[in-house]
Formats: C-alpha cells, structure tokens, sequence
C-alpha cells in the first residue's frame, strides 16, 4: 500500500476538515474537485477519510471489479429506521439471501402487469386538472408515484395509509440530512427535537407497516401486489420466508425508491421540457403517430423511443440519488490508488455524468443523443442513475415502464408552462429535490 499513490484534494480546516464546503453547496464542491484536483480526489469530513471517484474505469472498479472489498457507506447507517435492514442497507450473506427471495418480484411479466395500474393513476391524476391552473408539477408528480407505489405494493389506493408513510418518510429524511451535515451527530436516543420528531415519523411508519402486514398475513389472500410477493416468497435452499420485521424493511425500501426517486426524474423531465418547446414538439409526434387517441399500454412502451430519451436525458442532468458511495472494508488499491480499509468512496453522478470527456455539450438538454450510434461506445459508469454491479437497482426496469407511460399519459392531453422569472434550485439532501418545487400553469396540449 505505501507505493501506491495518495489522492490529492483541496485543503480544509484543522477541526471539520472539507465539511463547511461540503455542507454550504454540496454540488458545486463536488463539481471543484473533480475540475481541480482530477479523477481521484481526497476530501476529510470531521473525522470520516472520503475519496471522490470522477473516472467510469475506478467507479467500475468499485461496484463491480472490487465491489467484494465494499459495503455500503456510512450514511446509510446514520438513519437506520427508515430502511432497517432492506436491501438497499443489507450486507453479506443476508443481502444476498434477501436478493434472491425479491428477484422473482421483478420478473418481466409480474412487471408488465403493473402497466395498466399506472396508466389508471395517471389519468385520475389529469380527470382533476383544469387548463390554465397554477400548480407546482413536482407535488403532482409526487401525488402520482405515492398513488402508484400505493396501489402496486399494498394494492390500496391513496388514503390515510400511504399520504401517513410519505409523511413520515418526509420527517425521517429531514433528519438524515441533519446528522449528515452534522460534525457530531448525536445518537437517535437523545431527546433533542429532531430525533422526537424522527423517533414519532418512525413508530407511525412501523404502526402503518406493521398493521397491513399483520391482516394481509391473517388474510392469507394473493393480491397480486408487490407485498404479497414479499409474504409468500420462499428460499429455494431452506424452504423459508420472511419474518414481520423483513417483510416490512424490503416493503418500506419498495415504497422509497418506486415513490420519490421516480417522482424526481418526472418532475426535472416537466422542469426541463418547459424550456425546450422543440423537445416537446417531437414527443407530441411520436404520441400521435404510436398512440393516436388512445391510451399507452405497457404494449407500447419499446414503440415510444423518445419519450424514454427524455427520461435517460433527465435522468443524467438531474439523477434522483446523485451520488453514490461504498466503504472499503480492507487495505485495497483502486486505479494505482491506496483505499485503506474505512475509507468511503463516493461517485458523483451528478459530476460524471455532466462530463464533458464523454457527452458533447454536457449541460445541454438532449434527449436524441441517447440515439445516437456513439453512445453506444459510451463507458458503461459514464451514466450510472440506477448504481452498477452486485448491488444494481433490482427495479430498474419497472422504474423506466412507470417513467415512459406518465410521461406519455400526461403528455397526450396537457403541457407544462413554467412562469418567467422562476428560479428552480437542486437541493442535494438523501435525493436531489427541486426547491422550491417547480411552479407553472397547466395547459391543455
């Protein structure tokens, strides 16, 4: 280890190191060190040592090559009662167990299936929409993925259930940033407000959980919703299923990811496409000529080619989980590069994916050039929003059917307008959000 080379990084304070920087504008950082400091950068966050990892070749090597040297990062451990152990926070041989029992969740045709459901919430969405309102399409967005996740993991529509989950889900996300941004963060069992705060948005969480796992297991009934999956699958080595506690840890994952990193993506897809009108004019082509006046279908969903450039395009400007970051667990070397064992590596999508080494004009808008025949030699972590290697987001492709069939429901009958002047700004908390939502008049097509 001490012939290989040192990272070299910006300098910081004695006490919190790079952190101040960090904390007061996380993306602006992040993008100053790759332009100053190169592929591999060495930043100090109080006492944590944090590599940043620029390069497609050393991502690769992280997740996928070495991906055995890492686990997840520790930030996922600062707020453990949010995901408790789901596959997301998982390690080891329980990941790898609860991976299998989920995979069959995710299989083509129980995914196809899902289709027609978001197509319906889709639609009684816009059955409420009046030409010429002012409504901020990211809380819509939001609205429409908390309906959809409702309906294909409980297989209830939007009540008390699901808006107290989003609720409390909000909360609990509030106070991850907190002990983030924190140079000592304070154990969760310390009564300061925050963590009151966090440990009630955690007991309603658990309270709601717990009570539709309790009666769908007395029911005993196969909804053919996602949870029911979750209740009935079986390891194929011993036979076995998933306690209570599991169950509700993947469920509780399911929720987060297919709700607001799915509302994300639609909600910069509207921001972006209300300033590029010449966008927009080629997805109302290919509508009219796959669709017609009819509505999508999941059948429709590889005709409709630019509507998914659209969301890819979105997706690479403003990715919903905007960096991701692994921990070494032993010495090892990335790139020629020393990893002593603890290090956290983090891989900035929002840096790399805005690199101007492989994407032409990278700030730009431009959904055609994802077909173009030259992305197709792109590096495979040049683009990453859905992570990479053993620990790939296992609905990916569920996630893309519910990107291409909103985008092209709501696009049929209505447009997005937003007002001059508006200021729409990416904060970086556990997901990149737009703040202060993304305001605009609703038009009809």
């Amino acid at each position: 280890m001490s012939q290989l080379r040192v990272p070299d990084g910006p300098p910081g304070t004695w006490i919190g190191g790079n952190l101040a920087e960090f904390r007061a504008d996380r993306l602006d950082f992040l993008t100053r060190c790759a332009r100053d400091y190169g592929d591999m950068v060495w930043i100090r966050l109080f006492l944590r040592r944090v590599y940043l990892a620029f390069h497609p070749d050393l991502i690769e090597e992280v997740l996928v090559t070495q991906s055995k040297h890492f686990i997840k990062h520790f930030a996922l451990r600062l707020n453990p009662v949010l995901l408790g152990n789901g596959l997301l926070t998982s390690e080891g041989d329980f990941w790898l167990r609860q991976r299998r029992l989920i995979q069959p969740v995710f299989n083509r045709s129980r995914i196809m299936s899902y289709g027609p459901p978001m197509v319906d919430a889709a639609q009684r969405m816009l059955a409420g929409w009046k030409a010429g309102e002012r409504r901020d399409i990211h809380a819509e967005m939001m609205h429409v993925t908390l309906a959809i996740a409702a309906k294909t993991l409980f297989n209830t529509e939007v009540d008390g259930d699901a808006e107290g989950v989003a609720a409390a889900i909000e909360v609990m996300q509030d106070n991850f940033l907190e002990r983030f941004n924190s140079l000592w963060p304070l154990p969760l069992w310390i009564p300061t407000p925050a963590n009151l705060r966090a440990k009630w948005a955690a007991q309603a969480l658990d309270d709601i959980l717990f009570r539709i796992i309790r009666q769908r297991r007395a029911e005993n009934v196969d909804k053919g919703d996602l949870l029911s999956l979750l209740l009935n699958a079986r390891d194929e080595d011993d036979g076995k299923g998933m306690n209570d506690t599991q169950v509700r840890d993947e469920a509780m994952t399911l929720f987060l990811a297919g709700h607001e990193t799915t509302a994300l993506v639609l909600s910069w897809a509207w921001y972006l496409m209300a300033q590029h009108p010449d966008a927009e004019k080629r997805l109302w082509a290919e509508l009219d000529e796959v669709l017609g006046d009819r509505s999508p279908t999941v059948d429709d969903w590889p005709k409709l080619k630019f509507t998914e450039m659209i969301a890819l395009e979105s997706m690479r400007l403003y990715p919903p989980a905007y960096v991701v970051g692994r921990e070494a667990t032993v010495d090892c070397e990335i790139g020629g590069y020393a990893v002593p064992a603890g290090t956290t590596i983090l891989m900035p999508e929002w840096v790399v994916q805005r690199d101007p080494r492989f994407y032409d004009e990278p700030d730009k808008f431009k959904p055609e050039r994802w077909g173009e025949e030259r992305m197709k030699s792109l590096p495979k972590f040049a683009y990453f929003p859905f992570g990479g290697g053993p620990r790939v987001c296992i609905g990916q492709q569920f996630a893309m059917m519910e990107l291409v069939l909103i985008l092209a429901t709501i696009a049929q009958k209505f447009r997005f307008r937003m007002q001059p002047g508006t200021t729409v700004t990416p904060l970086p908390t556990f997901t990149l959000r737009p703040i202060p939502g993304i305001p605009g008049v609703i038009e009809p097509r």
